[in-house]
This record gives C-alpha cells, sequence and structure tokens, in this order.
C-alpha cells in the first residue's frame, strides 16, 4: 500500500489534483483499479495536508436487465469507514436491447458518463477520480493514433464546465503491474462485469498490440507516458 500510496501522492501534487476542502467522489466499476483507487484516496485523506474527504460512487449498469450484486464491495467500505453508494440505472437494455447497437462501446461509455457526473454532483461532489492508470494511457495513445489518426490522450485533470466538476486520474502514472500485485496482496474485492462484449472490445486489442511490441521493446508503455509528459500533450 505504501507504494500506491507514493504514486498516487505524486501523481495528486504534481498535476494539482486535489485542494483543501475537496469531496472527491471516486467512480468504482466493480474492477481492481478502481476499487483499489478508492482505498488509496481515503488513505490519503488520512495525512494529505490538504484535508480532502471520498466517497465512492458506482452506476449499475445493469446488462440483461438484472442488478449487480456489489455486496462484497460495500463490506469492503464499511471495514475502512467509506462513504459508498450505488445507484441503478438502465444504461444496459437501453445500449443492447432497446438500441441493439452493433458497436456499444461508445454510447454505453457516454451514457455511464454523463450519469457517473450527475451522480457525483448529488452527492456534494466537487471531484470525481477515475481509476485510469498508466498503461491506460499509453492504449488511449495508441487508440487515438490508430482508429483516429491523431496524437492524443485523456488528461490527467479536466474540468467539465457544464457539469461544473474536474475529473481527475490520481494512478495516472501507476503502472498496471503495480496495481495487480497490490490488489492480490491486499485482497482488494472485485465484481465481475457482466457486459456481453467484454474483452472483446478494441482497447483490449490495444493491450494485446502494447504486450507484443514490449517484448521486443521492453519498457515501451513508459516510454509513450514519458513521451506525453515532454510533449505537454493534453496537459500532462
Amino acid at each position: 500500500m505504501q507504494e500506491i500510496l507514493s504514486f498516487t501522492r505524486r501523481a495528486v501534487e504534481q498535476y494539482a489534483m486535489i485542494e483543501a476542502g475537496d469531496r472527491v467522489g471516486v467512480g468504482v466499476s466493480g474492477g481492481k483499479d478502481s476499487v483499489l483507487l478508492l482505498l488509496a484516496l481515503a488513505k490519503l485523506a488520512q495525512f494529505f495536508p490538504r484535508p480532502f474527504t471520498v466517497v465512492g460512487l458506482t452506476l449499475d449498469p445493469r446488462f440483461g436487465g438484472t442488478p449487480t450484486d456489489y455486496g462484497a464491495i460495500e463490506t469492503f467500505c464499511a471495514a475502512h469507514g467509506i462513504e459508498y453508494f450505488v445507484r441503478r440505472t438502465d444504461i444496459g437494455p437501453v445500449v443492447f436491447e432497446a438500441r441493439q447497437e452493433k458497436n456499444p462501446c461508445s454510447l454505453c461509455a457516454k451514457m455511464r458518463r454523463g450519469a457517473l457526473h450527475d451522480f457525483a454532483k448529488e452527492h456534494g461532489c466537487n471531484k470525481l477520480a477515475l481509476g485510469h492508470h498508466a498503461d491506460d494511457a499509453a492504449e488511449t495513445f495508441f487508440l487515438n493514433l490508430l482508429f483516429e489518426g491523431r496524437v492524443g490522450c485523456f488528461s490527467p485533470v479536466t474540468y467539465l464546465s457544464r457539469k461544473d466538476i474536474t475529473v481527475v486520474r490520481p494512478f495516472c502514472l501507476l503502472p498496471e503491474s503495480k496495481i495487480v500485485s497490490a490488489a492480490r496482496r491486499l485482497e482488494i474485492p472485485t465484481v465481475k462485469s457482466a457486459c456481453p462484449v467484454d474483452g472483446g472490445t478494441a482497447r483490449q486489442e490495444m493491450k494485446v498490440l502494447l504486450d507484443d511490441i514490449n517484448r521486443q521493446y521492453h519498457g515501451v508503455r513508459q516510454r509513450i507516458l514519458g513521451a506525453l509528459q515532454r510533449g505537454h500533450i493534453d496537459r500532462w
């Protein structure tokens, strides 16, 4: 946990993600990244020089029309004294049943983003933290390059004027391998996604592609991250 907190604090301070009095909502999908981020920020709040509060927020897409059981995460949050809320939505039924999207990821992501921003605001949050890590940044860079023909990535910090909320990514400097190791050692509870296309997305293709490249050019993900920073691309 100490190493996770070190990477988290470095990102928070380097990109001025958190100020005194902030109420930070953490978008908890149920995966290891987001649950570990929730714990890390709750731990950081205990000693960070600028006091802030943390709350966990989960949107249940109800894939297949069935509510997902987040009981393990609720128990975990209660044990660590973390506020945690779950909201059931109709995102899954709309995307896969009503609309029957052939390429559902874009619409699903857009609907989830909007709903999560509203959910965070309803719980008094002025910041929304997402669990994107350094490997996600490299994969997003390749997605934009290969599918859209542009050089770009998500930003460590993004202010959304329409919703008056700031999105932050405190794990943006943290390699996924360290998250996997910490999640295993800390016995972080997870909830498997019921998404019908889980594991078959373009992002998964980029992950496999970068794994292949990394076998020949070791450390390629970190070099991509360094290039984003040195080039000041998308406020990196």
